[in-house]
């Protein structure tokens, strides 16, 4: 299997996809602020056609680059300029971040890859967004379908392996993208299926496996263990539903299957920052540079994924040496502290 060298690592917490004919209507995601909706979906859109390759830090410029195919024709000094400000970006503290949704998905594929390339039998793949989060607007569950190909394609391109095993949340998405995806180089296969994996299999990826399956992905992972143990990944799951009344031995159930899973790519916005990992680097939490708009500083990198009450510490410690009224920090570590409940409930 070849082995990659991804860029370096942003922040997501697991919240639930529902499945089958639910998956329109009902969309538990994690209770952020209007503000912190509307400030994260004017930064990342899936726009990969008009985006060029020079890596904007920030969401908002998840657009892609304002130049043009057009303009660069016109003035090939542009073409230097762009490449000296790359090898300047690489020094920088947030060149590790992708340039667009679509950039995102594919470093976690490769992070994916690396991982399993390295070795390792159990991953998770996060990424909260609104596109992947908010599936009532038209055309968003196409979008988040041909995110997940553009994951699996990278998976195998970074592994080598042709038998992949991609799982879907019910039987109706899986024989739809299969009709969809004619040349797709993996095999197609639901959480409903009778036996959904099979011998011949060697990485499985379950896509947002919802919840009200969690039985069915943990039957899964315990034959993936069997001898010979098989990679199992899961690309942005919804195992833990904060509109889900349950009793503790469940919450404690999933915490602990859940713990057996490395996060080996995770990505979230704040008001003021980003929480960022990707294998096999560190969790990064970056704040925004305010002399530089669409641009982020490394505030503190960390082993294990930062907690509200590390954010509240980290993004206070930058508003003193910045001599700033520490309440503009606080507040997206405010709005983190109210999801506390689900951060216990996954994986360190």
């Amino acid at each position: 299997m070849a082995v990659l060298n991804p860029n370096c690592s942003f922040y997501c917490s697991s919240a639930s996809i529902p499945n089958n004919s639910t998956l329109t209507n009902h969309f538990p995601c994690l209770s952020l602020s209007q503000s912190v909706i509307g400030w994260c979906s004017r930064g990342i859109s899936l726009n990969s056609a008009h985006s060029s390759s020079r890596t904007f830090a920030k969401f908002d410029k998840f657009q892609g680059d304002d130049l043009t195919q057009d303009s660069l024709d016109k003035d090939e000094n542009l073409s230097s300029l762009q490449a000296q400000e790359e090898e300047q970006e690489e020094e920088e503290d947030d060149s590790c971040l992708p340039s667009d949704l679509e950039g995102a998905v594919r470093q976690s594929g490769q992070a994916s890859a690396l991982f399993v390339s390295s070795g390792g039998m159990r991953a998770i793949v996060e990424l909260l967004v609104p596109q992947l989060q908010f599936l009532d607007d038209e055309g968003a569950q196409a979008e988040l379908w041909d995110l997940s190909k553009v994951f699996l394609d990278t998976l195998i391109e970074g592994t080598g392996c042709q038998r992949v095993k991609a799982i879907f949340p019910d039987a109706g998405a899986s024989a739809l993208l299969k009709y969809r995806w004619k040349d797709a180089s993996f095999a197609f296969a639901s959480l409903s299926d009778r036996k959904p994996v099979q011998s011949e299999d060697e990485i499985v990826v379950m896509v947002v496996p919802d919840y009200q399956m969690l039985e069915y992905v943990k039957r899964i992972a315990s034959e993936l263990s069997d001898d010979p143990p098989r990679p199992l990944l899961m690309w942005n799951p919804r195992l833990v539903s904060e509109d889900v009344g349950v009793g503790i031995n469940v919450r404690n159930l999933r915490r602990y299957f859940l713990r057996t899973f490395t996060t080996v790519y995770s990505m979230r916005p704040l008001p003021s920052g980003a929480v960022f990992r990707c294998y096999p680097g560190l969790w990064k939490v970056f704040y925004d540079d305010k002399a530089r708009p669409n641009r982020y500083l490394l505030a503190k990198e960390l082993i294990s994924r930062p907690d509200s009450e590390d954010l509240e510490m980290i993004f206070g410690n930058v508003a003193e040496e910045e001599g700033q009224n520490p309440s503009l920090f606080n507040k997206a570590a405010g709005i983190f502290s109210s999801l506390n409940r689900f951060m216990r409930a996954i994986s360190k």
